[in-house]
């Protein structure tokens, strides 16, 4: 047996990204015509990806996410039908169509805390036999789509917390974006503040860039079109705390923020919204 040489592992972006490398692994090992994932929604299954065999040019997507139900219905574990003609599972379902051969493999897909995400499925269009080996890939591959699953939501939740919103005063928050700024991690801070905008009264959000370690043309993108989403929707958006590498290495950045307010530091942009920091002092004997 002729072993190839090990490829470079990759990383994946997301889920979908994931689910991609695996059905090709999986397509490697088990010579099935159709490999695919699917999340359940209810009552609906949505496919997030589908592996075909190269001769393969049309699949029945229906019959896909039927069977994804199939899976859910009859087995917390692996779900086995080597040949449908015997297979008395196909017969419980009323939205099961009629197969008469063909060869079936599906697992379920769970989150953490153990509820449902949805199913990873293989289908054959002949018999098949599936070996041990095979029912343990699976599995396998199960538990680490979990662990997947995992580790996105938290990314997501570091990602939001990397840049809270805080609350000065009714109507005015302050947005203190630190660290590395990645075009994944300004999509996330976009979708945050527009998802917080619509739960609160926002008529000022201060961004604050002055922790923003690395910047780039991207990202400049990402944060004037949050400018722009912000005066569409109606919030004043003011910045403060751009730094003279962020002039140098964007250069369009601060030209095409002509119009917003920008301020050198928070304190000054609060000044500009008309707020003062009040001290109380007591008066010094002697003095009138």
């Amino acid at each position: 047996m002729n072993l190839k040489e090990p490829q470079k592992a990759k990383g994946f972006r997301d889920f979908a990204g994931a689910a991609e490398h695996i059905l090709q692994m999986i397509g490697k090992q088990m010579d099935v015509h159709t490999l695919w994932i699917a999340q359940n929604e209810g009552q609906e299954n949505r496919l997030v990806h589908v592996y075909c065999a190269a001769e393969e040019t049309t699949i029945e997507k229906e019959l896909l996410k039927v069977l994804c139900n199939l899976t859910l219905h009859y087995s917390h574990d692996t779900l086995v039908i080597p040949d449908f003609s015997n297979a008395q599972q196909t017969l419980a379902l009323d939205t099961m169509p009629e197969i008469q051969e063909g060869a079936f493999i599906g697992v379920p897909i769970y989150y953490g805390n153990n509820e449902i995400f949805g199913t990873l499925c293989g289908l054959n269009r002949q018999s098949f036999k599936f070996t041990e080996e095979h029912v343990h890939l699976f599995a396998m591959m199960s538990s680490l789509l979990t662990y997947v699953l995992e580790l996105e939501k938290a990314n997501e939740q570091i990602e939001s917390l990397s840049a809270p919103l805080v609350p000065v005063t009714k109507g005015v928050f302050i947005l203190p974006v630190i660290g590395e700024i990645t075009a994944s991690r300004a999509k996330a801070i976009i979708n945050h503040v527009l998802n917080k905008s619509q739960e609160d009264t926002m008529e000022y959000l201060i961004i604050d860039v002055s922790g923003v370690s690395q910047i780039n043309s991207a990202v400049g993108e990402y944060l004037l079109k949050l400018v722009n989403i912000l005066k569409v929707i109606g919030i004043t958006p003011v910045i403060t705390g751009i730094q003279p590498f962020m002039a140098l290495k964007v250069p369009h950045f601060a030209a095409a923020l002509k119009g917003v307010l920008i301020e050198a530091n928070l304190e000054t942009a609060l000044k500009k919204l008309g707020f003062v920091l009040i001290q109380e002092c007591s008066e010094k004997p002697g003095r009138q």
